[in-house]
């Protein structure tokens, strides 16, 4: 340590200089350390306000390294504060009969117009929190490809700005720590808006798997009672007819997830590929973080809105949000033509309950724009109309059995190019000698000589 005569020493104030003190393990301060931060104006901050900051600081200093850029427990909780903050409370008993009874009465009408079906459902109703709670893992595995490259990224830039400081006189030893504190720090703000984006979704969420991903497994049919009130009362429609209207599209949906092994499995992978081969804006990150004081998280957090992901997708990220569009839109479009079928004669008002959920998945909210930001894509079904019209048709020339044969084989289902032409499709589906195909292709799988 530099040894300088007393009236060189920076003249801070005894809490300052006590709390500087135990940062650096309680011993003589480092007068070049002091001079720093009298210059940062450090030596006039509020004492308390320091010491918390202090704290902050040397948990990030001591925190363990994380196997994952996603620290699960923070997001969680996070979004906990969040709903908690705009209200939320556990399901009364009557709201859980409620949807018990709804999906009781939706798997009924379901049985009359479709085969696809998943035994044993059995109706919830959950709180935001609870929401948030059991569908935490999927959103965790869904963007950690994304948080690993932008806290790499963030960690790099940051570790440059540190390392010109150093050149201008910081302490070696703090830099050569700063590297890995400020990838944590990242990771968390990561985590953070994970948090955020879960818990506000939870507040706009109708049922478990309104975004069209398999968030919750068979046997379990989610609705969230706060929100289909809301959601009826908007519309001037009553809870009940609502609640039954919206059971029978969960149903549907979680129906045809258990039916469908490959659905589920081509959704998540669809997401996660075009996550994994996100492009970090590496440019952009080092401009914005030139600006900022690194130790300042909101400050780094608010200069990378917007600037995370590179302008250009990569041919990777195309198809893969090529084929996440489709599979998007062909759920949504099937969940649409059979809960209409399901639903129109038993609720007066299907028609306008139908537009009012075609109208939301169309213009979004503000946690899908969240989530946008977080992960470079929006979930949202944009050929919804187009595949709805596409099995409609295959249910005119065929029946439901045609309709929903189109979901036998990811290799038989329809793709980006049959939503453009609908008709084609359902021609091709139609030619004689398909059955035949088919019976041939099964014998060949189970190991019979096709001749």
């Amino acid at each position: 340590m530099t040894n300088i005569p007393d009236d060189d020493q920076p003249d801070l104030p005894p809490d300052i200089e006590h709390l500087l003190r135990g940062l650096t393990g309680g011993g003589e301060l480092d007068p070049q350390v002091a001079s720093m931060m009298q210059g940062m104006g450090l030596d006039k901050v509020d004492p308390q306000m320091l010491a918390m900051v202090m704290s902050q600081v040397q948990a990030m200093f001591s925190a363990p390294e994380g196997k994952t850029a996603v620290n699960v427990e923070l997001a969680t909780d996070i979004a906990r504060k969040t709903v908690a903050a705009a209200g939320d409370s556990l399901a009364a008993d009557a709201d859980r009969r409620a949807a018990e009874e709804a999906v009781q009465v939706g798997g009924m009408w379901l049985d009359a117009v479709t085969e696809l079906t998943s035994p044993g459902l059995r109706g919830v109703a959950w709180s935001r929190a609870e929401w948030v709670e059991e569908t935490m893992p999927v959103w965790t595995d869904l963007v950690e490809p994304v948080a690993e490259g932008v806290t790499a990224a963030v960690g790099n830039a940051l570790s440059s700005q540190l390392e010109q400081l150093g050149d201008a006189g910081l302490p070696p030893g703090l830099v050569d720590q700063a590297g890995p504190m400020l990838r944590r720090m990242h990771g968390s703000m990561f985590s953070m808006q994970l948090g955020q984006g879960t818990g506000t979704l939870a507040g706009e969420v109708l049922t478990g798997c309104e975004v069209s991903l398999p968030l919750v497994a068979a046997p379990t049919v989610v609705l969230m009672p706060a929100s289909v009130r809301t959601f009826a009362e908007g519309l001037q429609v009553d809870e009940p007819q609502a609640r039954l209207y919206l059971a029978v599209r969960e149903v549907a949906r979680v129906r045809l997830f258990g039916a469908v092994p490959w659905l589920a499995p081509a959704l998540l992978a669809a997401v996660r590929d075009y996550a994994a081969d996100i492009r970090i804006d590496t440019d952009a990150i080092e401009e914005a973080v030139r600006a900022i004081d690194p130790s300042d998280p909101e400050a780094v957090q608010d200069a990378l809105q917007g600037r995370m992901f590179a302008p250009q997708q990569s041919p990777a990220q195309k198809a893969a949000l090529a084929r996440l569009e489709t599979l998007l839109a062909l759920v949504e479009g099937w969940v649409d033509v059979v809960s209409d079928r399901a639903t129109r004669q038993h609720l007066p008002q299907v028609d306008a309950l139908g537009e009012a959920v075609r109208r939301r998945r169309a213009t979004g909210g503000p946690a899908e724009k969240a989530f946008g930001a977080l992960v470079g894509l929006e979930l949202r079904p944009r050929r919804l109309r187009d595949a709805a019209n596409l099995f409609a048709a295959l249910e005119d020339a065929g029946g439901p059995a045609a309709r929903d044969a189109a979901w036998r084989h990811p290799d038989l289902a329809p793709g980006a190019d049959d939503l453009d032409d609908p008709l084609g499709y359902v021609e091709r589906a139609g030619r004689p000698g398909g059955d035949e195909l088919d019976d041939e292709l099964d014998r060949l799988l189970s190991g019979e000589d096709p001749a």
